[in-house]
C-alpha cells in the first residue's frame, strides 16, 4: 500500500511514524503526551496522538473496573487483548496515512487537535 504524504512536523519525525509510536503498547501513552505538547502543526499527528492518550485512559478506567467487578474473570482478559489487537490495528492504518476514528474518543481528538 502507498503511504500518503502526510506533511511536515514541528519536532522533525514523519507524520505516519510519529502516529505509530503513539499506539505502541505501554510506551505510546507517554510519546503521544509528548508529541501532542511538542507538535504544534500537523493536525495528523496531533489527531492520533491525543486519540491514544484518550484511549489508554479509557483502558486504565475500563480494565481496573471489570477486574474489580468480576463478572466472569476472562472478561478483563478479553478487553485487554482486544485493546491490544486495536492498537495494532491503529498501528498500522496511521503509519499508511490512514485515519480512523474511534467511537467517542475520536470525535474529541479531531476537535481538539
Amino acid at each position: 500500500m502507498e503511504q500518503k504524504d502526510l506533511g511536515k512536523t514541528s519536532i522533525g519525525i514523519q507524520a505516519n511514524l510519529g502516529s505509530l509510536l503513539c499506539y505502541i503498547p505501554s510506551a505510546g501513552f507517554i510519546i503521544s503526551i509528548i508529541f501532542y505538547c511538542l507538535e504544534k502543526e500537523n493536525k495528523f499527528l496531533r489527531f492520533h496522538a491525543l486519540q491514544s492518550i484518550l484511549l489508554g485512559v479509557a483502558c486504565i478506567i475500563i480494565i481496573p473496573v471489570i477486574s474489580f467487578i468480576r463478572i466472569i474473570g476472562l472478561l478483563s482478559f478479553l478487553v485487554g487483548l482486544a485493546a491490544f489487537v486495536l492498537l495494532i490495528i491503529l498501528m498500522i492504518k496511521s503509519y499508511n496515512g490512514q485515519k480512523i476514528k474511534l467511537p467517542v474518543i475520536g470525535d474529541i481528538a479531531e476537535k481538539n487537535s
